[in-house]
């Protein structure tokens, strides 16, 4: 009997000791097992989403020649299992086959009207609507650099932007009641993240972009200038317009596109994204040294040159309420907002 209860202590402590050993590596595996089940399996192909709002509340939305599908609506009647807000997407949540499951089955329905909204009647929402991070890079267009009397960089320069700044599609940016008065246009290019990326190869970055939108990273240049730090005039609450398109990024070449940004009509901005000193693949690889980005997270990959800050001084006007901003890139789409 004393023999088998010491040999029963002997395995009671080994089983401890090994139960011990487990428990301090679970939190990491654990960690690292829930971060992947918080992303999508593979990412989707070939679709092109929107974010629709009704009463505040964000909808998952999918371009189509019939107009924008409204996946939640769908997934209300017919329950396929499919993601319904670009959230879900990015967390991995829901079936991206359930989400043409449910575009076969409404546009076969007695009613398919119901199921989609017209893109001149749309109530768009910022097509990223809650991003951990937005990342933004400072002159990284080289004539945009020259324009500004600045070298151009030997390495990204980063600056953020604050969830508060999110804006979209036909929104409005309350310029009047700002502590600010030179307002400017900077038309971007936007990298948006699908999986979590810390220390990517140039070579293995572009893997983990989900897809690319029309941003415009709006400014005020006399509260920019403050201070050393870009900060103050780059995060004004609705300075960061993006959409309304979020393309998928097998569809795009985010380094060679064209961009364009006019005011009241007249063209003010003209350029390629191939002007680019850092492209996205460098840019995705280089932040990621120093910061995880997670999916969901949105880079705005800088302005080129045409910005008013880069006029001579004498013919610096700058942007007053009233005044309407498009910003177009090739393949994505243009986003229009308002000053008031």
């Amino acid at each position: 009997m004393k023999q088998d209860r010491r040999a029963f202590l002997r395995t009671t402590a080994l089983a401890a000791a090994a139960a011990g050993t487990s428990m301090a590596v679970t939190p990491v595996a654990a960690q690292t097992a829930a971060q992947a089940m918080r992303e999508p399996r593979e990412l989707p192909r070939g679709m092109t989403f929107a974010t629709l709002m009704n009463d505040g509340i964000a909808r998952l939305g999918l371009r189509t020649e019939r107009g924008i599908f409204d996946v939640a609506v769908a997934e209300s009647d017919f329950s396929e299992n499919a993601p319904t807000t670009i959230d879900a997407v990015f967390n991995g949540q829901g079936d991206f086959a359930g989400i043409r499951r449910l575009l076969d089955k409404a546009s076969a329905s007695a009613n398919p009207a119901r199921y989609f909204v017209a893109v001149d009647q749309a109530p768009f929402g910022p097509c990223v609507t809650n991003p951990e991070k937005i990342v933004c890079i400072g002159l990284n267009y080289r004539k945009h650099a020259a324009e500004t009397g600045n070298p151009v960089p030997k390495e990204p320069i980063l600056f953020n932007k604050f969830n508060t700044a999110l804006n979209n599609h036909r929104g409005t940016i309350a310029v009047s009641e700002e502590d600010a008065m030179q307002f400017d246009y900077e038309a971007e290019l936007v990298i948006v993240m699908g999986r979590t990326a810390r220390n990517v190869s140039e070579a293995d970055a572009l893997k983990y972009v989900f897809g690319y939108a029309v941003g415009n990273d709006f400014t005020a240049r006399d509260l920019q200038r403050r201070s050393s730090q870009w900060m103050l005039g780059k995060t004004l609450d609705g300075s960061a317009p993006v959409g309304p398109w979020l393309v998928t990024a097998d569809q795009i070449d985010g380094d060679n596109l064209k961009i364009e940004c006019r005011v009241n009509g007249q063209v003010r901005q003209s350029s390629n994204t191939n002007d680019m000193v850092f492209n996205c693949k460098q840019l995705v690889s280089y932040i990621s040294r120093y910061f995880t980005l997670k999916p969901g997270d949105i880079i705005f990959t800088g302005t080129p040159e045409g910005v008013i800050a880069g006029f001579p001084k004498d013919k610096q006007v700058w942007l007053k309420a009233g005044d309407k901003l498009t910003t177009t890139i090739e393949k994505l789409g243009d986003l229009e907002f308002k000053l008031t």
